[in-house]
């Protein structure tokens, strides 16, 4: 199991466009990856999931993934998610 912590610093947070970039991200990886915000937990490859979680701006999230490709896919949506781009 492989972890990191990233603040979510783009505008609107992670809602409708930017979730389904993340999440489209997530499911290039074969690990199992979660999304922990405070004590919920949601399956970071669920657009339903990550939406619930209600990510705004200066949000700070957990990402989590267990798996062959672990440290891969952690590194590579919080990456994804401090990247200036992610609007």
């Amino acid at each position: 199991m492989y972890q990191r912590e990233v603040v979510v610093s783009n505008q609107v947070g992670l809602h409708a466009r930017p979730a389904t970039f993340f999440i489209q991200k997530a499911n290039e990886f074969a690990c199992s990856i979660w999304v922990e915000k405070e004590d919920r937990k949601v399956n970071a490859k669920s657009l339903l999931g990550v939406l619930s979680l209600g990510i705004i701006k200066e949000t700070s999230i957990s990402i989590i993934a267990d798996g062959q490709d672990e440290e891969a896919a952690v590194n590579a949506l919080c990456d994804l998610i401090s990247s200036e781009s992610f609007e």
